[in-house]
C-alpha cells in the first residue's frame, strides 16, 4: 500500500563554517529518494520553505481566521500523513532547535497514532546518535511513536552528495539496506495504523491526544 510520508528536515543553517552548510539536506533527500523508490508518496518538509510567525506562536493559539497560510498548509500536510521521518543533527546531545521549533507548532492531535523514524547525522563520528535518545521522548509525547530501528550517519559529508546520492567509494547497497531496515518498520506500522484509522473503531481515540493542546494537561 502506498503511504504518504513526511520527511522533516531539522536544519535552517545556510552559512559556513562548518561546510557544507546544510548537511542535513543530503540526508533528507536520501530518505525521500529511498521512500519514493519503495512506492510511497513522499513530501520533504524544509523549514526554509515556510514563513512561520516569529516570535514562535503555535497553531492552536490563533483564532481560525488569523492562521498564517503557511502554517495552515503545513498543518494539513501533518494531519494527512501516514507517517513521519525526523531528520536531525545533534545539539548538546539533543535534537536540533530548528526541528523542535517546527514540530512544536502543532499539537499531538495532528501527529498521534502514526509512526515515525528517527534519522540523525553528524560531520563527526557519532552520527547524532545521542540526539536520538532525546528525540524518542519528544516524539512519544507528540504521539507519533518512533519505530525501534533508527538511522545514524556519521561523517555524512563523506557518505552523501548534495543531491542525496551516495558518494563515490560508498557501498550503496549496504547503505540502502540500512535505510530500508528502518523504513520497512515504518511502512509496516503505518499500514497497520492507517487500516485501523479507516475502520469503524478508528476515530475512537483516547482523549489525551485529541483534546486541544492548551487543555490536554489541565485539571
Amino acid at each position: 500500500m502506498s503511504l504518504k510520508i513526511l520527511v522533516f528536515l531539522g536544519s535552517v543553517r545556510t552559512s559556513t563554517p562548518p561546510s557544507p552548510a546544510r548537511l542535513g539536506e543530503r540526508v533528507a533527500k536520501r530518505c525521500v529518494a529511498q521512500l519514493a523508490e519503495d512506492g510511497h508518496d513522499v513530501v520533504l518538509i524544509d523549514p526554509l520553505d515556510y514563513d512561520l510567525a516569529d516570535p514562535f506562536k503555535p497553531l492552536f493559539s490563533y483564532s481560525q481566521s488569523q492562521v498564517p497560510e503557511d502554517l495552515l498548509s503545513l498543518a494539513r500536510e501533518v494531519e494527512s500523513a501516514d507517517g513521519y521521518v525526523m531528520v536531525s543533527p545533534e545539539y548538546n546531545h539533543a535534537m536540533s532547535p530548528a526541528l523542535a521549533n517546527l514540530l512544536n507548532h502543532f499539537g499531538s492531535s495532528l501527529y498521534s497514532y502514526k509512526p515515525s523514524v528517527i534519522a540523525t547525522y553528524s560531520a563527526g563520528q557519532w552520527g547524532g546518535a545521542r540526539a536520538a535518545v532525546n528525540m524518542r521522548t519528544f516524539l512519544s509525547e507528540l504521539g507519533c511513536l518512533p519505530v525501534s530501528a533508527m538511522i545514524h550517519i556519521p561523517k555524512a559529508q563523506e557518505v552523501l552528495e548534495d543531491d542525496g546520492g551516495y558518494a563515490k567509494g560508498q557501498n550503496a547497497e549496504e547503505w540502502a539496506g540500512y535505510f530500508h531496515r528502518a523504513f520497512s518498520q515504518l511502512s509496516w506500522w503505518a499500514n497497520a495504523t492507517r487500516r485501523y484509522h479507516e475502520s469503524e473503531d478508528g476515530e475512537r481515540r483516547p482523549g489525551a491526544f485529541t483534546r486541544s493542546p492548551s487543555q490536554r494537561n489541565a485539571p
